[in-house]
């Protein structure tokens, strides 16, 4: 499993912990997270004579992406926030000074990778970045630095739109190569559930009245207006959002399910409106989910490309990890919704 897979799956346990106030779920993050401090200075005198370690600390020792990092970073500070005896500091700073110093970037700031292609943004890059960026401000003790980390958040959102925005489908595209601006890449269901994901993160966050908090909004306003235009019949959205002939999808629905929800609880949407889009959303969702709690029908993990033949027939898994933290997520949204209309 990639760390990002850890990161939010640890993230989904917390947050199962909280909705159901169960400690076992919290006490499996914080024993874990517990060990790897533990372990990472024996990991980090091996790697320094030998040159090599176990692949897993390696990457927490020295992250080469915003795979290996943010997602992981933003649930140990999550951890962190509520348990400040955890000796995790030392592991959150090694990541702080990854993505801050060392992570690579266009020269607006926004985050970017050289594949395939040189200068190429990911969507993925939205998640695996941004809600880092609001943890990390979230546990800065100094309101400049705060205010430096939510700033970097909100012009993410900001410049990602820019760059991979696609005016005419008014859906994100998964990638777009800044060398060749022209070709518009498919639209990818959980790419831009990553999008949605990300958005709902700031605004739940930002303060309202930072310069850029309008402008968000109204950009996860636009984008789930546009979204719910392609949701099928029966819940479900569709692992190509606009083409109604790619296979229905369970990470993309739960997703989109859980963004509209927090807008629906955070008031950036209409209650009346997008609740039944949202209930929908849910029982497609659940639709999928044994008594056993298998999931189905999850796209696997997916290289950026322009042939659309590729997002089109990608395999398809039962319990994949890309699914099984989203569906926790939309599910925690769902009850915390219906418990909140019946107050």
């Amino acid at each position: 499993m990639a760390s990002y897979e850890w990161g939010v799956t640890y993230s989904a346990l917390i947050a199962a912990s909280e909705a159901t106030g169960d400690i076992r779920y919290m006490d499996y993050v914080q024993n874990r997270f517990r060990f790897l401090a533990e372990v990472a200075p024996h990991f980090k005198r091996v790697y320094k004579e030998k040159g090599t370690t176990d692949p897993q600390l390696l990457q927490i020792l020295t992250p080469h992406a915003l795979d290996d990092a943010g997602a992981v970073c933003a649930a140990m500070v999550k951890v962190r926030l509520k348990d400040p005896s955890l000796p995790v500091d030392e592991l959150i700073c090694n990541y702080f000074d990854f993505i801050i110093n060392k992570e690579y970037r266009l020269a607006d700031g926004t985050f970017a990778r050289n594949r395939p292609q040189h200068n190429t943004l990911w969507l993925d890059d939205m998640f695996m970045g941004i809600p880092f960026l609001i943890q990390a401000g979230l546990y800065s003790d100094s309101p400049e630095l705060r205010k430096i980390f939510f700033d970097d958040a909100a012009n993410q959102i900001i410049d990602f739109t820019k760059h991979v925005w696609n005016k005419d489908t008014r859906l994100y595209m998964h990638a777009n190569y800044t060398s060749r601006p022209d070709v518009k890449l498919p639209h990818w269901a959980r790419a831009n559930g990553w999008a949605i994901w990300a958005m709902s993160d700031v605004l739940m966050a930002l303060p309202k009245n930072h310069p850029k908090y309008k402008a968000i909004l109204k950009q996860y306003q636009t984008f789930v207006y546009s979204l719910v235009k392609y949701q099928s019949p029966d819940g479900f959205w569709h692992n190509v959002i606009d083409r109604s002939d790619s296979p229905k999808e369970v990470s993309g629905t739960a997703i989109f399910t859980m963004g509209i929800i927090r807008g629906i609880r955070y008031g950036w949407l209409d209650k009346k409106k997008f609740m039944p889009i949202a209930l929908k959303g849910w029982d497609a969702v659940s639709s999928e989910i044994e008594d056993d709690g298998t999931v189905h029908n999850i796209c696997i993990g997916t290289m950026c490309t322009e042939d659309v033949n590729y997002y089109m027939n990608r395999p398809f898994f039962d319990n994949d990890t890309h699914g099984s933290f989203a569906v926790i997520f939309a599910g925690i949204e769902a009850q915390r919704m219906m418990d909140e209309d019946t107050k």
